[in-house]
């Protein structure tokens, strides 16, 4: 088992910046990548970004490119999204996740855990 907590969120104005976390623990070895997905009212959850264990590759949504920085810390099993010029349209719950499977980063289905998530609230 994995075990995933996220922080991080929290109310920021359009154009500011916020940084999130995540904290892996349990089988963390077993984990071969991590990714962030986000929800917002209404609507269904969807991929955001993600990352391989080793940080060689990175995937991002095309809405995020630019803005948003995923990046990994293994030695404390963390990754972090660094989201910068805010919008209010990222207005949302984002969630930490984790897969041990090699398939393909930018869909829920290879992601067997996941966090709580923690609310992102952009105001314009």
């Amino acid at each position: 088992q994995v075990q995933l907590v996220e922080s991080g969120g929290g109310l920021v104005q359009a154009g500011g910046s916020l940084r999130l976390s995540c904290a892996a623990s349990g089988r963390t070895f077993s984990v071969n990548r991590m990714g962030w997905f986000r929800q917002a009212p209404g609507k269904e959850r969807v991929f955001v970004a993600a990352i391989t264990r080793s940080g060689g590759s990175t995937y991002y949504t095309d809405s995020v490119k630019g803005r948003f920085t995923i990046s990994g810390d293994n030695a404390k099993s963390t990754v972090y999204l660094q989201m910068n010029s805010l919008k209010p349209d990222d207005t949302a719950i984002y969630y930490c996740a984790a897969s041990t499977m090699n398939v393909n980063p930018t869909t829920e289905n290879g992601y067997g855990y996941w966090g709580q998530g923690t609310q992102v609230t952009v105001s314009s």
